[in-house]
Formats: structure tokens, sequence, C-alpha cells
């Protein structure tokens, strides 16, 4: 499309912003709307300001304030209210100026202002659940949303009717692009590649469990095991260190920035259960063992976990039930029977949605489609 054109189609506003599993939809759906000829901003907060690679680091990015409130003291939601009473007349400001033909949300407290003065002003808005459990802000945006796309096909408090469309959640192009990949061998003598990522906060039980457990296998089995572990800056040197007594090979960091590189080298995946996380899985078509965050709201995760779990495409346990004995058990069962993980693998990957940003952005396709021929009848 000649910049000509471009200048002319219409603006789509996404809002989104804090943890990954907002801002990875928001990616995907950003690349393949560009890809289609659309003009796009993000409105974030000051955490996600500039701070985006991808296409939402190329595409205007503007902040405006916004507060959480849930779990803080009074004084804490006070100033959260009063943030996020500025972020609503922000956004309303913005999308006067910019003229959107909708707002997209992704949920989470950052994307709420936005999302709320798109209604205010009667704009299109649609939001995106990525989790099994809709969010607060999602709920209650979801009264006032043209549609609502959903990432499962179970999921609670999505309002009933054709509003509510599955969508399955977007992953970004390069994890969906695995799924047409052929996955690596098993064997009972082959090289069992372990893959452990602890979500956007890392997680502490993970640095604590996995290392203890390779080190109840014994000394033939850890030399087949290559560990790729995520966790906290505050823990690598800790975790590194008891990697280095055992007879496997691990590399260990606080960040990977090559994940798609990672997921396709791995036979297991050592994971929570956020949203993004299930669909890479599913996507990649990898085992997994999944340990929902115990904290999560409306314990989200877990029902997250509950659609791979059934369908025996992953190995689910509580945080409480996750020790070091219970998960050597386990790799010592999936070393031992490498056909569980071949099983696992492809069970996973019967459950994948690797085009959902190509059915999010026919869904916004067909409202603006919808919202034209409107506009045409009343002229």
């Amino acid at each position: 499309m000649s910049e000509n054109k471009k200048d002319f189609s219409p603006l789509i506003i996404l809002t989104a912003g804090g943890t990954g599993g907002h801002v990875y939809p928001a990616e995907a759906l950003a690349g393949e709307l560009s890809r289609r000829g659309y003009r796009l901003l993000l409105v974030t907060d000051r955490r996600g300001l500039n701070n985006y690679r991808g296409t939402l680091g190329e595409i205007r990015n503007i902040a405006v304030f916004a507060g959480a409130m849930t779990g803080k003291s009074r004084w804490f939601k006070l100033k959260s209210l009063i943030k996020t009473a500025a972020g609503i007349l922000q956004s309303m400001w913005v999308i006067l100026k910019e003229k959107p033909a909708c707002v997209v949300g992704f949920g989470g407290y950052a994307s709420f202002p936005c999302s709320l003065a798109a209604v205010l002003l009667g704009v299109d808005l649609i939001i995106h659940e990525q989790n099994s459990v809709m969010s607060r802000t999602n709920r209650f945006l979801a009264k006032y949303a043209a549609a609502v796309a959903t990432s499962f096909k179970k999921t609670k408090y999505a309002p009933a009717g054709r509003k509510t469309i599955l969508t399955g959640m977007p992953v970004r192009e390069s994890i969906a692009a695995l799924s047409s990949r052929p996955r690596p061998k098993t064997g009972k003598n082959a090289p069992f590649h372990i893959l452990v990522i602890g979500g956007s906060q890392g997680a502490a039980i993970f640095s604590e469990t996995v290392p203890e457990a390779v080190g109840r296998l014994s000394p033939v089995q850890q030399k087949h095991i290559c560990i790729m572990q995520q966790c906290r800056a505050e823990d690598v040197e800790k975790v590194r260190k008891i990697y280095d007594g055992y007879h496997c090979k691990a590399v260990v960091a606080p960040f990977f920035n090559n994940m798609p590189e990672l997921y396709a080298c791995s036979h297991l995946v050592i994971s929570r259960a956020g949203a993004s996380s299930v669909a890479e899985i599913e996507a990649a078509g990898r085992a997994s063992i999944l340990v929902p965050l115990p904290t999560a709201a409306d314990d989200h995760q877990t029902a997250n976990a509950a659609e791979l779990k059934n369908n025996k495409g992953s190995m689910v346990f509580s945080q409480k039930n996750f020790t070091p004995s219970i998960l050597a058990a386990a790799l010592n069962d999936l070393l031992q029977n490498p056909q569980i993980i071949k099983t696992m693998s492809e069970n996973a990957a019967r459950l994948a949605v690797t085009d959902a940003a190509g059915r999010l952005a026919d869904l916004l396709a067909a409202r603006l489609s919808y919202f034209a021929d409107q506009q045409t009848r009343k002229k």
C-alpha cells in the first residue's frame, strides 16, 4: 500500500501495557494490522512508553496515567483513582484529536483509561480477553464493548450471545511458525532439552525446585539433560552454581531474547500457566509441566491450564505439590518413556490456534465494515 493510501486508511488505537500477557497479543495483532495497511497508535501507561520492540515499538506511542486498584492501602487506591481519572481525560483528548475507527483493549489497568474513554465518546471498543477467567477490568468493559474476543473456548464471565467471539490468543508470528516445523526427536539416549520459563516476574519456586529435582536424577540421566532456565536476576548465580555440580548442561539467565529458537529445540517446557505461555506452548506443540501461580486473580492460571491437562497435553501441578521429589519422579518417567513426550506434544499441537491474530483482525474488519454501512445508510 502506498503512503498516500495508508494516510487515509482507518486508524486503530491499541491500548495495552504491563505484563507480557497483555503486550504479546497486542504485538501480534499490531503486526497483522500493519500488514493489512491500517494506521496504528498505541496508548499505554508510563511503564510501556517507547519500551516495546517489534511493531509496537515502530508505531506511535502515547502514555496516559493509569493506576491499579486492587490489593493495596486506601491511600494507594485513592492515588490510583485520581491517576485513572486523569488518564481517562487524557485518553478522551487523544481520541477526539486522532479520530480512530475503533479502540482495541487488551485488559489490565493500563488499558482501562483509553478503553473507557472510547465508551464515553461512542467509539467502538473491542476487548480481547487472554485468560479463561475474564479479568475484572474486562468484565466491566464487556457491558459496553461492541465485541468481546476470547482466547479459550470456555471463558468464565464472558457475556453470552453473538457479542463474544472465540478468536484464540494471538502469539508472536515467530512462535506460531513453529507449528509447521518438525519437533526434536526423542529417545532414551538422545539429549533431553528442558526450557524453564517463569513468566514476566520470574518464579522463585522454579529456582528452588528444578535444580534440586535434577540433582535427584542419576548421573547417567543428568548427562542427557540440557536446561535453559529463566530465573530472577537475584537467583542466577545461586542456580548456576548448583547446576555446575551436576553432569547436565545448563544455561541460566534472567531473560532470553531468542524464545522461538529455545522452543524449537525443547522437548519439555516447565512454566507458569499464563495465557501467553499456554498459547505459545500449544503453538509450538511442546510437552509441558505447568505450575499455575496460586496468587493469580480468580485462580485464572489453573483454569488456563485445564484444557491442556484435560487433553493430556501437559502435566499440571499445584505449587504446593511441586516439590523436588515429585518433579524428579516426573522427569525420570519422561526420560524412561520418551513416547509420553511425543504424545503430549501432539496433543498440545491439536489445541493450537496459530491464526488468532488474523481472526482478531478479521473481527475488527467486520466491525469497521458494519460501521461504514451504518454511516452510509444515515446519509
